[in-house]
């Protein structure tokens, strides 16, 4: 039996169709619309999704859909997400009606998070999937932890550099603005004067432009403060990271770790480590929700890349 899953992002929208082994059989991705109407391209992408698994003979049982901001898991309802301009809009009652299909919805950073689990066996955690925003999925005895207004793991707005530049959520010197994928390209045009340099890119440039390499510098030292915060506060067994800037490798990973063990003088950090799934774990997540609302099984390992 299929699933249908869909990872609701600032820039796209990204949909998969899921079979029982976890493996995907087909993709989709539109544009998430965000200054026209986000939530009709959702409930579109949706319906195309079904009527595709139909087209491919995989009729699916249930859909999971993931979505940054304050998302409560339990009613359906994404309370706020500014990146896409939403607000107590009753998620699982629109696609509900839409495809009259069992409907999960969850946060994204918790469902990158109950994909890691699954994947790796994974009990305590931390991970941050860096894309265009960053949140955090805080994983204690292999539940995420949503917090008493469901805005548990924004990280993204944790000062990192108090006075530093402006975020959209009224904050100065905000994680996000420093070491998202998002921010880094919005840094690295009104620093260098050059529009439509992605993150990827901004990386390869490291070694020769002067102005990559600030703005990388600055983003792996503020990703590197945060987790230090973040490992006193929470003592996690581990840190994962995954989204775009996880794909850099040792040019992203070795810097974050020098500057996290650089700002704890008295105990050792916990290992940062790469996500399994890198930009598609809210995606898997989004799977395995919609197998639970199905009342389907998850074995461990389901939805792994093979080996």
């Amino acid at each position: 039996m299929t699933v249908l899953a869909v990872d609701v992002g600032g820039t796209t929208i990204k949909g998969a169709v899921a079979d029982p082994d976890g493996r995907i059989l087909h993709t989709l991705t539109a544009p998430t619309r965000a200054d026209d109407d986000p939530v009709k391209a959702v409930r579109s992408l949706c319906v195309q999704l079904r009527d595709d698994a139909v087209r491919l003979g995989a009729v699916p049982v249930a859909i999971g859909v993931v979505t940054p901001g304050l998302v409560d898991d339990e009613s359906g309802v994404v309370r706020y997400a500014a990146n896409l301009r939403f607000r107590d809009v009753p998620l699982r009652a629109l696609i509900g009606a839409d495809l009259e299909l069992p409907v999960a919805v969850g946060h994204d950073a918790r469902a990158a998070g109950v994909a890691e689990a699954v994947a790796r066996g994974l009990d305590d955690f931390l991970l941050l999937p860096l894309g265009t925003g960053i949140a955090a999925a805080i994983v204690v005895r292999g539940v995420p932890l949503a917090g008493a207004t469901f805005a548990a793991g924004e990280v993204g707005h944790m000062p990192v550099y108090p006075g530093g530049e402006a975020c959209s959520c009224g904050q100065q010197g905000c994680l996000e603005v420093y070491a998202s994928a998002g921010g880094l390209a919005r840094r690295y045009a009104r620093l260098s004067g050059s529009s439509g340099v992605d993150s990827q890119a901004i990386a390869a440039l490291v070694g020769t432009d002067p102005v990559a390499r600030s703005v990388w510098d600055d983003a792996t030292r503020a990703l590197g403060t945060a987790l230090a915060s973040l490992t006193l506060t929470l003592d996690p067994a581990r840190i994962v990271l995954g989204g775009g800037l996880a794909d850099a490798g040792d040019l992203f990973f070795t810097p974050v770790r020098d500057a996290l063990r650089a700002a704890l003088a008295w105990r050792s950090p916990p290992p940062v480590i790469r996500s399994v799934f890198g930009a598609r774990a809210a995606l898997v997540g989004a799977a395995v929700m919609a197998r639970r609302e199905a009342g389907l099984p998850v074995p461990d390992g389901w939805g792994a890349p093979a080996a």
